[in-house]
């Protein structure tokens, strides 16, 4: 035995949390307080469960639930059975979810009640050899047990927290699968304990930490925060659905001090009726698109904290953090919260990202020049579940390739300026949808917005804007481009506003791009004029 090496996992922060702060409520859902002791009881007897089901060694369980306590004690009860945590976005189709799980191989699918119509939707046959297990009170598919039941197959019998090894994955997420099939990103036990410590870093989190779930656990496993919160002894407030009300009723019933989400969750937060300046801070930590200024300055006036972090799936979720320099607060607030919108450096347990152009050299470090952003290190996946080829082009050249472009600024702050797919080439130039966006989202009208390359037959493409307005609010799509052309280059403005009441978006918040240049650009004469 080396007496100077621990295989790193996540599992010893609840057997910690269990053994120093037993009585402290770990888990809030309603009326339903869990202490650590019972939260590591849970656990031992669903991994318990899990194993007499037949789950073994490396075996994956999926689930489909939203952010319950179950799939909480799942991010600790599979990999403590030795299986694979599958957790699965709640939106998807019943084809897509058949996908996951056969892709997976996965044994066991537990589902709450509430999304068993996704699972009776999956293709004929899909289910053969999965053993589905029903969390509710409600009717359940011939040959499914209830959630209570297979608990029942459970004992306290104690097991070990700990792994041999520490490179074993200890979870599969899928991505978006917007451009194909999804693929199955691994994480290992080493990259989930090492991101956790970045999260409790960054995030400033401390055993008083009360954090709110309004990031889906799904989504990279709720950016590891299941496992980081436990580890430094928090309180998890469970949410089932992501409503404006709701959010601020839990802050003020619960004293929230931390939450996670896209900027449109934050864009939820400050537009809800209930909305009010907070009587004490609460930390906003944020990633899944670039904020714009505007929602970090609206967020800063209400008292919130913003951290704005950057990352993929393939990165265990956040990868860099915009770290406040100390001559920031003496900024103009809009400077500040410019300078708050870019991507950062590298978190504490992740390496230096680099831009670089297509021969893998830096680009120069003068916030203009655009190129890919690549990252490395120890919060970069082990690589793609059952798909060699795709894993080596993800890889290439020893970097991980996020198809992210962005800039270098001179002072090592990295500024995402658009996915690779989404730059507008127009007449040769090259348009960053985030810059038009934010320029559009500083008029006080606008709610949201998104903006995508559309046809044109001079220029090849040119930028055309989807705009939410706010509540009562009115402008006409001729005042928004007179807007722009104040804040940006002309050429850049979109020559068309379309309005609508509401953008496609992913269950992580993220607004589809896809689906509207897909409209644009297959449907060409029936475009809106704005």
């Amino acid at each position: 035995m080396n007496v100077s090496h621990t295989a790193l996992t996540p599992l010893a922060f609840l057997e910690r949390s269990a053994r120093v702060w037993p009585d402290k409520t770990a888990i809030v859902h309603g009326d339903t307080r869990v202490g650590y002791a019972e939260f590591a009881a849970r656990t031992t007897r669903v991994a318990r469960a899990l194993r007499a089901s037949g789950v073994g060694p490396g075996d994956r369980v999926a689930y489909l639930m939203p952010n319950v306590p179950e799939l909480l004690v799942a991010h600790f009860a599979v990999p403590l059975a030795e299986g694979v945590l599958v957790a699965i976005n709640t939106r998807l189709s019943g084809e897509e979810i058949a996908y996951i799980c056969a892709h997976s191989a996965a044994r066991l699918l537990v589902v709450d009640e509430a999304l068993l119509g996704s699972v009776t939707a999956m293709p004929a046959g899909a289910a053969d050899g999965l053993q589905i297990v029903v969390a509710g009170d409600g009717e359940r598919p011939p040959g499914a047990i209830t959630y209570d039941e297979l608990t029942a197959r459970g004992t306290d019998e104690p097991l070990p927290w700990t792994v041999e090894d520490e490179t074993a994955p200890i979870s599969i997420n899928y991505t978006s699968g917007t451009t194909g099939r999804p693929k199955g990103v691994i994480y290992t036990h080493r990259g989930a304990y090492l991101n956790s410590f970045g999260e409790i870093v960054h995030s400033a989190h401390d055993r008083n930490s009360v954090y709110l779930w309004t990031l889906p656990m799904f989504h990279c496993n709720g950016w590891c925060t299941p496992w980081a919160v436990t580890g430094i002894g928090g309180t998890h407030v469970c949410l089932r659905e992501v409503r404006g009300d709701a959010i601020w009723r839990l802050i003020r019933e619960h004293g929230v001090t931390h939450l996670n989400g896209a900027p449109t969750v934050l864009t939820t937060i400050m537009n809800a009726p209930e909305a009010a300046p907070l009587d004490r801070p609460i930390t906003v930590t944020t990633a899944g698109a670039p904020p714009s200024p505007t929602t970090i300055g609206g967020m800063e006036r209400l008292g919130f904290a913003i951290v704005h972090v950057y990352g993929l799936t393939e990165t265990y979720g956040p990868y860099s953090v915009c770290e406040p320099q100390p001559g920031w607060p003496d900024l103009d607030p809009a400077e500040r919260a410019t300078r708050l919108a870019r991507q950062g450096v590298g978190m504490l347990q992740a390496e230096t990202m680099r831009v670089v152009d297509e021969n893998m050299n830096d680009v120069p470090a003068d916030g203009a020049t655009m190129g890919e952003i690549v990252m490395r290190g120890n919060n970069v996946m082990a690589g793609y579940h059952d798909d060699p080829e795709g894993t080596a082009q993800a890889f290439r050249g020893g970097w991980f390739h996020s198809g992210d472009l962005g800039v270098l600024h001179p002072d090592g702050y990295v500024e995402l300026r658009d996915r690779a797919k989404d730059v507008i080439v127009s007449g040769g130039e090259n348009i960053s949808t985030i810059e038009v966006e934010q320029a559009i989202m500083s008029h006080p009208a606008v709610l949201e917005v998104s903006v995508v390359g559309v046809p044109d037959e001079k220029w090849g493409e040119r930028p055309k804007a989807f705009v939410i307005r706010k509540e009562g609010a009115e402008v006409t799509g001729e005042a928004l481009i007179e807007h722009v052309q104040a804040k940006i280059a002309r050429y850049k403005a979109p020559r068309e506003v379309e309005f609508l009441d509401a953008l496609p978006k992913t269950s992580t918040g993220k607004i589809q791009k896809f689906a509207l240049r897909e409209r644009e650009w297959t449907h060409k004469d029936t475009r809106i004029q704005g």
